[in-house]
């Protein structure tokens, strides 16, 4: 499955520039996304989307990944003529996976298993979502929420369509995870700084298990 990561949008609500290459731990935000894409078995070819907002995008992401990355670039303005027009260019007639540069805790097991579910829902098109109250646990206030069977949930900014109809209303099924890394999608200087923290204390952790592992 390819996937197109979508990073041509301004970013005002973080107001640090363009946002897919604003740095969380000398790490550019969509950098994240992409070397998690790039350690997934299951994930083929990966496209990044940019826009006439996000030229420093397009400039880091060709410098840093060169051929392992293609760029494609779009109007910009609407998210969904975007999206539209990048899989048509990348020429994706199979399911792809669609998601947004800024989800920094985005791992390798999360996608494999969003695969996984997306291959077994035999609809179309899926749409990954998270509970509302993950968002609030976190304190994040979304602006985007849905009522799903009497729940709240809020977008997670990862979608796997069809390739062949992405010009077509395609039926869709809701996955709900109630996976942090989900949930935490940068759109405020908050929810950057909760992201820091939380990456701080995975690396903490991991150099404390190493130290105490015998050998």
């Amino acid at each position: 499955m390819d996937a197109i990561i979508m990073a041509g949008g301004f970013g005002s609500r973080l107001g640090m520039g363009e946002k897919p290459v604003v740095e969380l731990l000398g790490k550019p935000l969509i950098s994240y996304v992409i070397d998690a894409l790039g350690s997934t078995e299951n994930i083929g070819k990966i496209y990044v989307a940019v826009s006439p907002a996000t030229p420093i995008t397009a400039s880091i992401v060709q410098n840093r990944y060169k051929d392992r990355v293609k760029i494609i670039d779009t109007m910009g303005g609407n998210y969904v003529a975007d999206m539209v027009y990048a899989v048509k260019s990348a020429k994706i007639s199979e399911p792809v996976m669609v998601l947004m540069s800024d989800i920094p805790l985005l791992s390798v097991k999360l996608i494999e298993h969003i695969i996984k579910e997306y291959q077994n829902c035999e609809t179309p098109a899926m749409s990954v979502f998270s509970p509302i109250y993950v968002c609030k646990g976190l304190g994040i206030r979304p602006d985007t929420v849905f009522n799903w069977n009497g729940k709240l949930i809020v977008p997670a900014g990862i979608n796997i369509l069809d390739g062949k109809d992405v010009e077509q209303e395609q039926a869709y099924v809701s996955l709900v995870m109630e996976d942090i890394e989900l949930a935490l999608n940068i759109n405020t200087v908050d929810d950057l700084q909760k992201c820091k923290e939380i990456l701080s204390e995975k690396k903490e952790q991991m150099l404390a298990e190493k130290n105490a592992s015998p050998g």
